[in-house]
């Protein structure tokens, strides 16, 4: 899906611009041009980067493969920007990254991604909405944009710290091999976002202190709150990796608790018949001259079978070894 929206420098706005006058719009130097490229064949997106943009070849090819952090490269005339959004699936406890490439040039701005951006949509909503989004210039327009973005990354904090808590949660109530596969799952998620809020951080920061001709100075200071946000969250994913490493932590000191009581158990079992085996193996030998024609002795042998684990018992107890 392509969308395009066009404010020109008399302040009209257009969507849906035709093709043919792209061209047009892109030379209206006091104007405004966005294009949206969603899920586009890569060949048809290569096409329009170059031949109406006329984007270097590796910005094209780095827009059309999947890059694995945020980055921002300089390329002049124009600034090229990877941004990732993310979601948090709470049925498998893990977390997907979604795309973002942006062209941000003077008087336009190009966004090319291959699954539905929220933050794109909204913007693109309060811009038919408020003209102030587009008259402030695509750097301003790239700040509403990248802002949406990072305020979404708020929702699927939560999601992970409510995750943690139910597995906190769990952790008292039993000991299985899914809850532990869980633990590892969000640990995971927690690390991967870490590993895409401090490269986009530094990207905010870069936009916000870096020298670029497309960036206004006076806009800088609002990448300068974008990039707050993104410290901000690294602190909390810092507190939520602590977290997932206490709950892994107290997962296992209470799963050797456990297998101690049981062990204990078994032990003290152990320890209970060793008395009864020793002597029904001892009096069971082929002997004649044990006495076991004797009913005293038979019934000496009944008692001492008995009272053996029963004394043994009661002295665990008086010890404190049964608590």
């Amino acid at each position: 899906m392509i969308r395009t929206i066009y404010r020109s420098g008399k302040g009209g706005m257009t969507t849906d611009v035709p093709e043919a006058h792209w061209k047009v719009a892109l030379h209206d130097v006091g104007g405004l041009f966005w294009i949206d490229l969603a899920d586009e064949p890569p060949q048809r997106v290569r096409k329009l980067l170059a031949d109406i943009f006329h984007f270097h070849p590796l910005a094209i090819e780095g827009a059309l493969e999947k890059a694995s952090t945020p980055k921002v490269d300089d390329w002049g005339d124009y600034v090229y920007i990877v941004v990732h959004s993310v979601t948090f699936d709470t049925q498998s406890s893990s977390l997907e990254t979604h795309e973002i490439d942006a062209f941000l040039g003077k008087n336009f701005l190009v966004t090319h991604h291959k699954n539905p951006m929220a933050s794109a949509d909204h913007v693109w909503k309060t811009a038919q909405r408020n003209d102030l989004v587009l008259a402030r210039g695509a750097d301003y327009l790239l700040y509403n944009i990248m802002d949406t973005l990072a305020a979404g990354y708020m929702p699927v904090v939560d999601e992970l710290d409510d995750a943690i808590d139910q597995m906190e949660d769990a952790i008292f109530e039993d000991t299985t091999r899914t809850l532990l596969n869980n633990i590892f799952s969000v640990k995971r998620a927690v690390l991967h976002l870490r590993r895409i809020i401090i490269p986009q951080r530094e990207v905010m920061n870069r936009l916000a202190r870096d020298t670029y001709t497309v960036v206004d100075p006076a806009e800088r200071v609002y990448f300068r709150d974008v990039y707050d946000h993104y410290v901000r969250l690294a602190d909390v994913n810092d507190t939520l990796r602590d977290l997932v490493s206490g709950a892994l932590d107290t997962y296992l000191s209470v799963s050797a608790n456990r297998t101690n009581e049981i062990m204990k158990v078994l032990t003290i079992f152990t320890a209970l018949f060793m008395p009864i085996s020793f002597l029904s193996g001892f009096f069971g030998m082929n002997f004649e001259f044990l006495p076991f024609d004797s009913v005293i002795a038979f019934i000496g042998m009944l008692a001492a079978t008995v009272g053996a684990p029963v004394a043994m018992l009661l002295w665990f107890r008086k010890q404190g070894w049964m608590g």
